[in-house]
């Protein structure tokens, strides 16, 4: 056989593997449905639940490329795919190949950046996480934090947590954090019941939580506001009219500890949604590594963020992190004390005007107490 024989020969043969391949895929598709599943174990594997998955598809749908031809990949079977990458943090071959959507490594990686380009929509941003704009919308938000954790006038909680990403080709310094990996900074706000109000995933992991803060629009909004409303942050945040943070040190069994017990525990549920939603969407665990350009990564988690407060609507079973995970997640974070601004006038009445309202709040809640 001559060179040129051999050479087509080949050639042949490594198409028919492929066309063999593709059929075995088609086949595998075809012979499991993830919707026989069991309910308990749909929601295991997808955290979303059927009837959710199939809200969701209907939703999407008029974004995502449509069907043409019996063996194309139905909107179904992409969203399963990517939900399996967003709940395990598994690599895209392990996804590809589980039998409900068996399909090419290639193909998995177009169908998750499809889906989540769907997901993480204009549209979709507005509709599942919303920052309350009314007084109405606020008052709903403060009651339920006033009666859950005793303190009044706090519409949120904020944080910030590191997502780990892999190098990037430009700007490396930018994403390169405190704690030696590369990630980025995502700043959260929830509310009471770890519903996710505000998510912002477009810094680096150098960026300090203050000023990612400092940047933000809904700083300007709360500033704006004239009535007594703030969130509630930590030690990385300054101190402001509508910004409490805990009194550090504060001299047990006195109205500044009493204040700052209470701010604690209040403060704790942004931890805990943080916990929650990476436990959900174990693709955003520190040791898992999102594999993907900044861009996208930010992307992926805006995707996760509006399916957790989709799942948290609808009360699904929260699942849970290993001892592990919890140390490894706490190791690989930041704890960075606030890095205060250049000492101007305007600065200064602004810490003046947060050491007021903090003050008044302390005597507020010690006469409470006392009462």
């Amino acid at each position: 056989m001559c060179d040129e024989e051999l050479i087509l020969f080949e050639f042949l043969e490594a198409d028919s593997e492929e066309n063999s391949m593709r059929r075995r895929r088609l086949d595998a598709r075809a012979q499991f449905d993830p919707f026989d599943l069991e309910d308990n174990e749909f929601i295991k594997r997808y955290r979303l639940s059927k009837e959710l998955v199939v809200g969701l598809c209907d939703e999407i749908r008029p974004a995502m490329k449509a069907p043409r031809r019996s063996t194309d990949i139905s909107v179904e079977t992409k969203v399963l795919t990517a939900l399996s990458f967003y709940a395990t943090g598994s690599y895209q071959r392990p996804v590809g190949d589980i039998s409900a959507h068996s399909m090419a490594q290639q193909t998995v990686s177009s169908v998750i950046a499809q889906v989540t380009a769907c997901i993480d929509s204009v549209e979709m941003r507005k509709k599942y996480i919303t920052f309350p704009k009314s007084n109405d919308e606020r008052n709903e938000i403060r009651v339920r934090f006033y009666h859950k954790f005793g303190i009044p006038g706090v519409v949120g909680c904020i944080d910030c947590t590191q997502i780990a990403i892999v190098r990037p080709n430009r700007n490396e310094e930018r994403y390169f954090c405190r704690k030696h990996y590369h990630s980025l900074n995502v700043q959260l706000i929830c509310d009471a019941d770890m519903q996710i109000i505000s998510v912002d995933a477009s810094f680096g992991g150098a960026t300090h939580d203050s000023f990612i803060w400092n940047d933000h629009p809904i700083k300007q909004h709360l500033e704006n506001l004239q009535e007594s409303t703030w969130l509630l942050g930590d030690s990385g945040y300054p101190l402001r009219k509508y910004l409490m943070t805990p009194i550090v040190n504060a001299i047990p069994n006195t109205p500044e500890s009493h204040y700052t017990d209470l701010h604690v525990r209040a403060r704790n549920v942004i931890e805990r949604t943080i916990g929650l939603l990476k436990a959900r969407f174990r693709c955003l665990l520190v040791h898992r590594v999102l594999h993907y350009k900044p861009r996208v990564a930010a992307s992926i988690v805006n995707a996760c963020v509006i399916l957790h407060n989709i799942c948290n609507r609808a009360n699904l079973p929260a699942p849970q992190l290993s001892s592990r995970e919890i140390m490894e997640e706490s190791q690989m974070q930041l704890g960075v004390a606030f890095e205060d601004q250049p000492n101007t006038s305007s600065n200064n009445q602004a810490l003046q005007q947060g050491v007021a309202t903090r003050n008044q709040l302390i005597l507020r809640l010690w006469e409470a107490r006392r009462s």
